[in-house]
């Protein structure tokens, strides 16, 4: 994995994590809040339980004219009971040097105090005051529950996070790929034009008196080939901004004007050329845009073909196809083919532009681009308008 993605990995994994436990520990604090309430609800209804139950017994004690003090008393409860001037009569426990009369729960020094008042007054108690200690072992059972369950989240978001972040830099790892293989491509399809060109010169130096035809053809055949190289790259670079100069052009003429611009190559790999062209085929187009187009699609039939292979050109009135007898291009492939970078065959040179140039400049002017292939018998390219 290159550092760029290590580090956009971890960015996203890092903003992953945070935003989601953020959202976790918010939904986590409200649910503890609200079972820790519940808790506590449920302790202060058994207080309320017992205080209606002590009120019950002063009842009956002040029915039997009796002061028997003190209550039955029930564990884990603590009473405390108070006159109406809120003197102290009876307690089970030391009581708080101030109890809040006005509440009829609250919570002090980790207990929850009942305030009860007594009316009318039985055996002369106006206020019933009970205690019991919060249970802090329900509470602890829930926090370690959340504290778990966070940590199972935890590291089941890690995972999710981390395979999601490989998703996310994927792309940019494909276009990283994708540029290092065009980078590598373009070395090597410049190299090679450019050592034929100089290996021919030197050669042509040394045998300075020998016919050098075949020399001057190569020398020929790399020029042209780094020149289609820099209209390409150019284009790429530039077709966003690019001024076109729609004017009539004859295609007839000019594709044979191609076809002899490739003469070279042509006869370099001993290339049929079967010409169906109906004469002064008349379209509008960019003249730059129809070289591009011809010119790709004549160098792939060459490049792609086998050596002593044909080259089919057909055009009529709103066709043109080209159709070599060359390696073809594998059914898996077709879908991909006009993509830029794409190539049908990593063996062979060029960068896979070519015909994504082609793509571009067809849909520029609304005409309809197809292609057909049979793996090592054939490839068709159609343009219609």
């Amino acid at each position: 994995m290159y550092h760029s993605e290590k580090r956009s990995l971890y960015r996203f994994i890092t903003i992953y994590l945070i935003s989601t436990f953020i959202l976790f520990f918010i939904g986590l604090t409200i649910f503890y809040a609200y079972e820790r309430h519940n808790l506590l609800d449920q302790q202060r209804e058994s207080l309320e339980r017992e205080g209606d139950r002590l009120r019950h017994e002063l009842m009956v004690l002040h029915q039997q004219f009796t002061e028997r003090l003190p209550l039955p008393q029930k564990k884990p409860f603590d009473i405390l009971l108070f006159e109406i001037d809120k003197k102290l009569i009876f307690k089970t426990f030391e009581p708080p040097s101030t109890i809040d009369f006005m509440q009829d729960f609250y919570i002090e020094k980790n207990s929850i105090f009942h305030v009860k008042k007594i009316d009318p007054y039985y055996l002369g108690v106006a206020y019933l005051v009970l205690k019991t200690p919060i249970d802090q072992s329900r509470i602890v059972d829930l926090q370690k529950m959340i504290l778990l369950f966070m940590l199972g989240a935890g590291v089941f978001f890690l995972i999710i996070g981390y395979f999601l972040g490989r998703l996310f830099v994927a792309p940019m790892r494909e276009s990283i790929e994708m540029l290092n293989r065009f980078i590598q491509d373009t070395t090597h399809e410049l190299n090679t034009p450019i050592s034929t060109i100089l290996t021919n010169l030197e050669l042509m130096d040394t045998l300075e008196k020998c016919n050098a035809k075949k020399e001057m053809q190569r020398i020929e055949i790399a020029s042209k080939t780094l020149s289609r190289i820099y209209d390409d790259l150019t284009y790429l670079k530039l077709h966003h901004n690019y001024h076109r100069d729609i004017k009539p052009l004859n295609l007839s003429t000019f594709i044979e004007e191609r076809l002899l611009y490739f003469s070279s190559a042509i006869e370099a790999k001993k290339i049929t050329v079967v010409d169906d062209i109906v004469h002064d085929i008349i379209l509008e187009i960019d003249r730059d845009d129809a070289t591009r187009v011809i010119d790709n699609l004549i160098s792939n039939a060459i490049k792609y073909n086998h050596i002593g292979g044909k080259l089919h050109i057909y055009l009529d009135n709103n066709i043109l196809k080209v159709k070599d007898s060359g390696i073809g291009i594998a059914d898996g492939e077709i879908k991909n083919i006009f993509d830029r970078f794409s190539r049908a065959n990593q063996n062979e040179g060029g960068f896979g532009i070519g015909l994504n140039i082609v793509y571009q400049i067809a849909k520029a002017y609304d005409f309809d681009i197809s292609i057909r292939s049979k793996l090592d018998i054939e490839t068709e390219v159609t343009i219609q308008w």
